[in-house]
Order: structure tokens, then sequence, then C-alpha cells
């Protein structure tokens, strides 16, 4: 019998109504303008509500509307509820979005698995933003794709690159890393912070990333290692942050989008 992981925040984060969530996203996509390159093979965006986050966000995702064969989309997000070890991911066989239903790519699921560092640990989807937060952009950006939904706790870098180079793939498999940039500090302190991990995404430099730079930290740097090792090149597509979207300048959270060919 098949089972559906439900979703934790459509209502706070997004719409929940279906229309509505259609609506924002495509606007926020609209604005918009895609890159003259090939469509990229991981994308980094980040996870807050929509209000604050969408907008850069919708930078990267835009990038997916170009002709593309995506068929599979592993989407790694870092855990923000549930302390665990490794990379927790899901028993379910599909994950549910007010847009409709995503299959889990199962036999991928299964593979990544026989790593020590993977788990199936359900508690760790229970009220988790950031991925879930991923999943109606790409259902508004591509058509009959698979997931495999994974959550990042403590872990190494090596760990993560592990697995991403595990579900490589070719064109069909798409990479999507979900990291917010700082939090909490005032707006020009996080600007000056944000540039400098900006900068140390693009030259594919995980080590020059700190604890606080980013709460992704560790799945970005994963990324980082692997795109190294395949020879990919990373674009800074949209930098700010929650004083420059919906946001006062008191406290901000930091937002960055970036693609990788």
């Amino acid at each position: 019998m098949s089972s559906v992981l439900l979703p934790s925040v459509a209502g706070a984060f997004y719409p929940e109504d279906p229309e509505a969530l259609a609506t924002m996203i495509d606007e926020l996509l609209d604005e918009q303008e895609p890159l003259p390159q090939p469509v990229p093979k991981a994308i980094i965006a980040p996870h807050a509500g929509y209000i604050y986050s969408g907008p850069v966000a919708a930078s990267a995702y835009r990038q997916l509307l170009l002709p593309n064969k995506i068929r599979r989309v592993v989407v790694l997000a870092p855990a923000h509820r549930v302390p665990f070890r490794g990379l927790a991911t899901t028993s379910a066989d599909w994950l549910r979005t007010p847009l409709g239903d995503i299959p889990v790519d199962r036999m991928a699921v299964q593979q990544v698995l026989a790593f020590p560092q993977v788990q199936e640990f359900d508690g760790a989807f229970a009220g988790e933003h950031a991925l879930e937060v991923q999943l109606p952009f790409l259902q508004r950006t591509l058509n009959n794709f698979s997931v495999v939904p994974l959550i990042v706790g403590q872990a190494s870098a090596e760990e993560v690159s592990q697995v991403l180079d595990q579900l490589w793939d070719g064109e069909e498999t798409l990479i999507v890393i979900s990291s917010d940039l700082s939090h909490f500090l005032d707006y020009h302190s996080a600007r000056t912070k944000d540039q400098h991990t900006s900068m140390a995404i693009v030259n594919l430099q995980p080590e020059a990333i700190d604890f606080d730079d980013a709460c992704g930290r560790i799945p970005v740097s994963g990324l980082l290692l692997s795109a190294k090792a395949h020879g990919l090149q990373a674009r800074n597509l949209d930098l700010r942050n929650s004083g420059d979207t919906a946001g006062d300048k008191n406290r901000v959270v930091g937002y960055g989008a970036y693609v990788f060919n």
C-alpha cells in the first residue's frame, strides 16, 4: 500500500490554496529572466516563507523552464527540528503539496540507503520546511519527475558528496540544495557576511564556509565537493536578504540563488 508524506507548512510558508499557490509561483518566475546557457545540473535555493525568499528562489527555478530532460530531482535540505546523525530519507512513496503528489524514486532511495550515513527516518521530515518549500517550485517548472528527498543532519561534506556522486547520473537528474545564508544579523552585517559566503560558493571552496554562514552549510559543502570533482562551475543569480524583500533591516536572513553547469 502506497504511503503519502503530507505537507507541514502549507498555509504558513506558502499558500495552501492550489490556485493561489500556482499563481504566486508563476508571478515570481515571470519576474525573472532565463540565462542563455544550458539547464543547470544543480541549484542552491533558499527556503524561507515565499514572501521573504521566493523572489530569490525563483531566479534559480526560472532556469528550469528552458528545454530539459530532467526526470529526477535529488533534494537535500538541512535539519531544523530534529537532531540526528547522517542523512535521512523517508519511507513515503509520494510527497504531497497543494499542487499534487510527487512520486519518490524508491529505487534511488534504496541505493543510497546502502551507505552507512543514510537512514530511513520519517521523524526528520515532521514539521520540516526546508525541503518542502522547494517542491511547489519544482512542480511549476518541471513535468513528470520523481524526487529523492534527503534531510541532512550531523554529517560531513564528504558523506554528502558520496551520496550525490551515487545519484549524479546525466541530464535526467537535477540536484537541489536548500539553504538560507546568514541569520538574524543587521542588514549591513548580513550583506558583508553573505557576500563572503557567496564568493566561497562560486569559487567551490567549502572550507571557506563557516558554521553560521549558512544553515545548509553541510549539504552546500557536499555539493561544492562534487561540483569540483565533476568539473562544474557555479554562478550567483541573486543575493539579497529579508530586509530587501518583506522584512525590516534590523534582523535579517540572507538568501542566495546559484546554478551549477
